[in-house]
């Protein structure tokens, strides 16, 4: 891999580079179960989810300041008690996959979630993904359920497994 910096992504720096990371998923592959490319006033109302819920965007960027990898996370489901789990996104750019980027982006994911005092990280993925699966149990991931035919694109159904780490964090947790 070359030399490359870890950054925390703005909407003002980053947001055309990851919409153009996204669009190529949603258009290319099933790492994104939507139909349609995505447009540039879909990066403000994102950019504003992730702030208003104080969750990270951390990119990694070459030594020209080009984003090549990014990954956030955010609520994994609306209701009070889940408020220490989050549900996380990592992706590529497509000419710079299989360079260690995704770990590198999942371990700096990982860091933020135990300083935000996150319990448990999801992540939902493609049952036929298997790079990502691989780098999920490599850092400790485990398979905890696949929701079979949950999604239907490009003519077929695709099966979503959930894999999930237990941090050690809060050490306190409290309810309400």
């Amino acid at each position: 891999m070359s030399d490359h910096t870890i950054v925390p992504c703005t909407h003002e720096r980053h947001a055309d580079a990851i919409l153009a990371i996204f669009n190529d998923a949603i258009v290319n592959s099933t790492a994104l179960y939507d139909y349609k490319a995505r447009d540039a006033q879909s990066m403000v109302n994102w950019f504003n989810a992730k702030r208003a819920g104080n969750f990270p965007v951390i990119g990694v960027e070459d030594e020209n300041g080009t984003l090549l990898a990014f990954g956030s996370y955010g609520t994994f489901r609306a209701w009070p008690a889940y408020k220490y789990s989050v549900e996380h996104s990592v992706y590529v750019h497509k000419d710079h996959r299989g360079q260690g980027l995704g770990r590198v982006i999942m371990e700096a994911l990982i860091a933020a979630a135990r300083e935000n005092n996150v319990h448990a990280m999801l992540g939902g993925i493609d049952a036929t993904n298997a790079g990502s699966i691989a780098l999920h149990e490599r850092l400790g991931f485990k398979h905890v359920g696949t929701l079979p035919e949950v999604g239907f694109k490009f003519g077929r159904w695709l099966d979503l497994a959930f894999y999930q780490l237990l941090l050690e964090t809060p050490l306190n947790p409290v309810d309400g």
